[in-house]
């Protein structure tokens, strides 16, 4: 026995991945491999055979190196080859690509022919990995497809039909909740398209509020105004930027309060844009409670997505709504800051001022509901 075999056995009881083994965790499957000195075979982490002594074990990271070691591939879970799950994204990556080609939006039963299955295995395999249904994706990638028709110029009726929509009728019932405005007005950039802003000072730094005719559609924070004023106009190309009027102020006095005191909670009309996966991650962090956090696999689970860890955190990264789409109570498995797009410092402090407020609510509630002191 050489000195690296007994480093190697005599860690595994204490490495990350041996909990992997023992747990059959089909999410280490290609991340490593371990193999077995008493049967010479090596087998991925979920592997349904009986579980070896851990002093047997030593672990590899791709199948070339276990076999170099001189193990075989068992022949239960077939390391040798490619898992169901690199084959099943595999073949939905396929799928996305013939619904982001297709001239017409291919039907659930031609997409499970394509890929050799039933359309209801087809359709579960779809959304646990995409986040979506195939139907929902399709809707999604037709959209893309008329927000870049009409970004490049197309005519209105070229880029309706274009994009698949069999009749213009159809578009138009939806057009303001897919592009926000109208298609002429998209096209153009957004000339005519109202958005009233002001800029205000919070206990995070600078903060600019927009507001368009259905709602808030920016709220930025940063060091610099003249940055965040820059955001704006590169969000809106040609819209018209107005100054708030008094009113408006007292809009963003709201939204500076619930920075600064969260416990006031923020109920606004939001004008909401981003694909539909990214609408239903920030659906679900708005259903996160102030003084609460959540941990980015949560969310992906909560949104039917296991799977699509990544992608949420994209999603929280593309926020442009800050504090009202509460991206801020995201946090990394172990509970630690990930990156924010307005600073960790920042969100930092946000966390910090909402559990201090949830702490005093509770406290309150406490005092309210002991009995009174005898006089």
């Amino acid at each position: 026995m050489n000195r690296i075999e007994t480093r190697t056995r005599t860690a595994a009881p204490h490495d990350a991945r041996w909990a992997a083994v023992l747990a059959r965790d089909p999410k280490a499957d290609g991340s490593f491999y371990y193999a077995v000195k008493t049967t010479g075979v090596y087998c991925r982490p979920s592997c349904a055979a009986r579980t070896p002594r851990p002093e047997n074990v030593s672990f590899h990271p791709t199948p070339e190196d276990a076999e170099r070691a001189g193990f075989r591939p068992c022949k239960r879970c077939r390391p040798d080859l490619a898992s169901q799950q690199a084959l099943h994204v595999a073949m939905i990556t396929r799928a996305c690509r013939s619904i982001e080609t297709a001239e017409t939006l291919p039907n659930l039963k031609s997409l499970a022919e394509q890929a050799g299955l039933s359309a209801h295995h087809f359709h579960r395999i779809f959304k646990k990995i995409t986040g979506l249904t195939p139907r929902a994706y399709a809707n999604a990638a037709r959209d893309q497809r008329i927000r870049a028709g009409l970004a490049a110029g197309a005519t209105v009726t070229d880029a309706i039909f274009d994009a698949g929509y069999n009749a213009s009728s159809r578009f138009y019932e939806q057009a303001n909740h897919v592009l926000g405005m109208t298609p002429t007005r998209y096209r153009a950039g957004g000339p005519g398209l109202d958005i009233r802003f002001a800029i205000g000072e919070c206990s995070l730094g600078s903060i600019l509020v927009a507001q368009s005719q259905i709602g808030v559609c920016a709220i930025l924070i940063g060091d610099d105004p003249e940055a965040l004023l820059r955001d704006l106009q590169d969000r809106f190309p040609r819209a018209r930027l107005l100054g708030g009027d008094s009113g408006f102020e007292r809009l963003v006095a709201r939204v500076v309060g619930f920075v600064d005191a969260p416990a006031t909670g923020l109920d606004l009309p939001l004008d909401i844009r981003g694909t539909a996966f990214q609408r239903r991650v920030w659906q679900s962090l708005r259903e996160i409670p102030p003084g609460h956090t959540a941990t980015y696999t949560e969310i992906a689970t909560r949104i039917g997505a296991p799977n699509a860890v990544r992608a949420v955190a994209g999603a929280c990264a593309a926020n442009a709504l800050a504090v009202a789409i509460p991206c801020h109570r995201v946090v990394r498995l172990d509970g630690s800051l990930s990156g924010y797009r307005w600073g960790v410092e920042r969100k930092r402090a946000l966390l910090d001022a909402e559990a201090s407020a949830r702490q005093e609510q509770e406290a309150q509630a406490t005092q309210e509901d002991a009995p009174p002191e005898p006089g």
